[in-house]
């Protein structure tokens, strides 16, 4: 099977359900975002770490496809055999914040990104994370439909990769760095 397809030559591309639009529709730009975003990931897991940490990225690019796929099919697209993200895994995100929330000490001071090589691609990959979110609301505001799960999964997202950042420095012994005004 070929990897190339020249379809794309003219600047368009299909959309899961059918339909061309331009490279640099919005929507497009969205779940190109979003596919940046796994990329992220998939180098943060590539630096090694801890099983835990490992085990939850690889759910998370997972579940990335799954809204890469969701943001690529038009809301109102005849689409049966998608499965679109949902409740379910913003549940699984507050769950699992909870629990490293719980190991961690208190955060009382604004904490500068970094520490282990891990944790600093994992606060790169929130960045990203966040204007994902923006362009999903970007793109709902522009009166294209989409599932509302995909706005809420990247919001709470963001949220819990911050917390695996700090998670996963705490886990190999790193000591997270304290944002002050005197510097």
């Amino acid at each position: 099977m070929r990897i190339y397809t020249r379809t794309g030559d003219d600047g368009t591309t299909s959309l899961f359900a059918g339909g061309r639009v331009s490279k640099s529709s919005l929507r497009v730009d969205t779940y190109g975002t979003v596919d940046e975003l796994n990329s992220m990931i998939g180098l943060a897991r590539a630096h090694g770490p801890t099983a835990q940490t490992d085990h939850y990225l690889e759910w998370v690019q997972n579940q990335l496809f799954r809204l890469g796929s969701d943001l690529a099919t038009p809301l109102e697209a005849k689409a049966d055999w998608l499965v679109r993200i949902n409740v379910e895994a913003v549940t699984w995100l507050e769950q699992t914040i909870d629990q490293m929330t719980d190991a961690l000490p208190e955060l009382k001071d604004f904490i500068l990104p970094g520490g282990s090589l891990v944790s600093a691609h994992l606060q790169v990959a929130r960045t990203v994370c966040r204007r994902a979110e923006r362009l999903v609301v970007s793109l709902a505001e522009s009166d294209e439909p989409i599932n509302d799960h995909a706005r809420m999964y990247l919001n709470r997202l963001s949220d819990w990769l911050f917390t695996l950042a700090r998670w996963e420095n705490h886990q190999v012994g790193v000591k997270e760095h304290i944002w002050t005004l005197k510097s």
